[in-house]
């Protein structure tokens, strides 16, 4: 006999397997009012990524209407609008940690107001918590020309900075994303790179030491890592960046002198590699010293006095490059290097005549 809790029981169960069997029930993808995208950007080395869905205008009043003022909007549709960074970055002058955030807006008739909140998976900004900020900033919107679907763009790219732009109806919004990028190169070198597999070899202390070099930074540290990297390997490469480092902070005697120990110990292809190293920086006369160099080591070499011959083409000395092109063209074997070699002498001879 059923008593009426029983009855009440049976009623809850059937509710429940049958919802139960609606969730389980395979469902058939069909397109979405506002469709889900995604749009990433590199700055430096820093990946920015920011995942939205795209509502429509369809011809209805937006701003003040479908968007209110003054109140939070999850600056897209459906879910939370969500951007992340992989390094630490700086919005519109304000550090931010790395991480993925919750992306909101509240719109004004004038200023508005960009939040990255802690909570990035809370379904759009009916959950919003003023108390999960991690920052707020202050963007002006701007008139645009029509934009149908939402959509956000990264503008302006640059190494180490980047607009993120939201367009929508006529009005877009920007802030600008920047990045400390050899910071964040060198802290990862430290940190990553150099405690892997590249910390038992002298090529990665002495990439390391060579980016420090190359951007004029940490220059004590990068003087340990090339240390280290010469203590693993002694080698022309790790010598000239100490060198470059030495010269850097002011001691230019031992620069000098390791630039000359590293001659001693350079390959053909060392000093082929500094040479065109020389031509990039227009440094033409340094260029032709080295590659007489390779000349008078490397004599059965086809390539020495090809190279030698462009550096004195690059220096306006045509007689000096037909004869040295004329050389290399004689020993050279391979096919394509004849021909570029042969056009190279038939256009400098006519210039003689």
């Amino acid at each position: 006999m059923f008593t009426a809790r029983m009855v009440s029981g049976f009623i809850l169960l059937s509710t429940l397997l049958t919802n139960t069997a609606a969730h389980t029930q395979p469902q058939l993808p069909v397109p979405q009012a506002s469709p889900a995208a995604s749009v990433t950007q590199t700055i430096g080395t820093t990946e920015v990524k920011l995942v939205y869905h795209r509502p429509g205008v369809k011809g209805r009043n937006i701003w003040g209407v479908v968007v209110p003022y003054n109140e939070v909007w999850r600056a897209g549709a459906n879910e939370n609008t969500t951007i992340s960074f992989s390094d630490p970055v700086r919005i519109n002058g304000n550090d931010l940690t790395s991480g993925t955030y919750g992306l909101h807006m509240i719109p004004t008739e004038k200023d508005w107001t960009v939040i990255f909140t802690k909570n990035s998976t809370s379904w759009g900004s009916f959950f919003y918590d003023q108390n999960e900020d991690a920052l707020r900033v202050t963007a002006t919107p701007q008139h645009n020309d029509h934009t149908e679907w939402l959509e956000y763009t990264f503008d302006d790219l640059s190494r180490s900075s980047a607009t993120i732009t939201l367009r929508w109806e006529k009005v877009s919004i920007s802030f600008k994303v920047e990045v400390d990028v050899n910071r964040v190169v060198l802290d990862y070198a430290r940190n990553t790179f150099l405690r892997g597999l590249a910390g038992f070899q002298w090529q990665g202390f002495n990439q390391a030491a060579n980016y420090a070099l190359q951007n004029n930074v940490d220059l004590e540290q990068a003087l340990s890592w090339a240390d280290q990297s010469i203590s693993l390997n002694q080698n022309f490469t790790n010598l000239r960046t100490k060198a470059g480092i030495l010269e850097k902070v002011g001691r230019t005697a031992e620069a000098e002198e390791l630039r000359e120990r590293s001659l001693t110990m350079a390959t053909e292809t060392d000093i082929n590699n500094l040479g065109y190293q020389y031509l990039s920086q227009n440094e033409v006369r340094k260029a032709i010293d080295v590659f007489k160099k390779n000349v008078k080591d490397y004599p059965e070499s086809w390539n020495v006095y090809d190279s030698l011959g462009e550096a004195y083409e690059k220096d306006g000395q045509i007689r000096p490059a037909v004869e040295n092109y004329s050389k290399a063209l004689s020993m050279v074997r391979d096919e394509a290097n004849r021909k570029r070699i042969t056009t190279i002498l038939e256009r400098l001879k006519s210039t003689m005549q």
